[in-house]
């Protein structure tokens, strides 16, 4: 997926925590990286959530929707009773409710594809994971308000042992909403993505436990399956997928599953792979495309300027490539994976100390920024480019 012809924009949301740190940290090299690149900054996360009673304000919306791509650092999210103590006095007891600003950003924009990659330090595998950005078990989650206003649905949960037993302030219901349509534009991405690799889509669910979205997801399949005869879709369930993810991770290709699964199996993956300080991820709609590390704000370390920004980097070269500056990407990738497999050789002076070394943020930036002068711009772009 690409920008128009014209000058792109970019919208960077540094966010919480570290994420503000790195954004900070590496704004001077990808602007210098990107000259012809219109930069927007705007405010999300939790600082906007207890200023204002909301994690994503008006104006970053609009700056969002004026951009060929957003590139997000981290987001920090607490529970609603934390939310609700947090906020500034005069907003709390308003009945506002904290909604995480990247679900907000992902189903505003309509980002429906979240794509992460796998890789073995070793290179003895590699994967993808497409996760479903938009329904599944993110979109309802039900307080007891929210249940007062379906007596239906309490109805049906009523021979629930623990319904029964439980006060009413204690109960809450999360919807998995599935729909075909979601399904199908999801599998088209997975579809794509598994023809530039070894062509076999692994669909990882629970529709042996879950019947009816089940039946949704199969017949989705089907569809898609007619639409890409050249690929191969094989149906697994989820705890299996995870199961043989650790033990056999060579046997995977791409992997596409809803939100909450997909959520899971991506942090799996990255745990398996290179870490959550290394492992970009893309959200792809049908225009825009939203870029963020994997890691969250890492609130144990935010402010010791510690923290690796290779994550956040090879983002931002994911999000070159989305607006057509190959030549920056590819230069940017190179640069970052040799400071990398410098460190994983021996050199800790080079990289953080989540990769065993005793580099600080500014260091292996430093070490990057040399390396950028002697990268080429000739080489092979992201298999996560669409």
């Amino acid at each position: 997926m690409s920008a128009s012809t014209s000058a792109p924009t970019i919208a960077l949301l540094p966010g919480d925590g570290i994420g503000r740190e790195l954004a900070e940290a590496c704004g001077p090299l990808l602007r210098e990286l990107t000259p012809k690149v219109t930069w927007l900054e705007a405010e999300v996360g939790w600082e906007c959530w207890r200023r204002d009673g909301d994690s994503v304000s008006a104006a970053t919306w609009e700056a969002c929707r004026a951009a060929d791509a957003v590139l997000l650092g981290a987001i920090t999210s607490k529970p609603a009773p934390q939310a609700e103590a947090e906020l500034a006095s005069h907003l709390q007891g308003k009945g506002l409710e904290y909604r995480s600003p990247t679900v907000q950003l992902r189903r505003g924009l309509d980002l429906f594809a979240n794509v992460r990659p796998v890789e073995a330090r070793d290179g003895s595998f590699r994967f993808m994971v497409v996760r479903e950005n938009t329904e599944g078990m993110f979109g309802h989650d039900l307080g007891v308000e929210d249940l007062e206003r379906l007596p239906g649905l309490m109805s049906l949960l009523s021979d629930d042992t623990t319904v029964r037993e439980a006060n009413p302030e204690e109960i809450a219901v999360s919807l998995r909403v599935t729909t075909g349509f979601g399904w199908r534009r999801l599998l088209r991405v997975a579809a794509k993505l598994a023809k530039r690799s070894r062509g076999v889509v692994t669909v990882a669910d629970k529709p042996n436990v879950l019947p009816q979205t089940g039946a949704v997801l199969v017949k989705a399949v089907s569809d898609v399956q007619a639409e890409f005869p050249d690929v191969q879709f094989v149906m697994e369930n989820a705890d299996a997928v995870a199961m043989r993810m650790v033990t056999e991770p060579e046997r995977y290709d791409v992997i596409a599953a809803e939100n909450l699964i997909g959520d899971m199996l991506s942090d799996l993956g990255a745990g398996l792979g290179t870490g959550l300080g290394v492992a970009p991820s893309a959200s792809y709609g049908t225009r825009m495309g939203l870029f963020e590390p994997v890691h969250g704000s890492a609130p144990d370390i935010a402010g010791q300027g510690i923290a690796n920004p290779v994550a956040f980097l090879l983002s931002a070269a994911l999000c070159f490539e989305h607006v057509g500056e190959d030549a920056a990407a590819a230069r940017l990738r190179v640069a970052v994976e040799s400071v990398v497999q410098r460190g994983l050789s021996g050199d800790g002076k080079c990289v953080t100390f989540d990769l065993g070394g005793v580099a600080t943020t500014a260091e292996m930036i430093a070490e990057i920024r040399k390396m950028l002068e002697l990268s080429s711009s000739k080489c092979e772009p992201s298999p996560l480019k669409r």
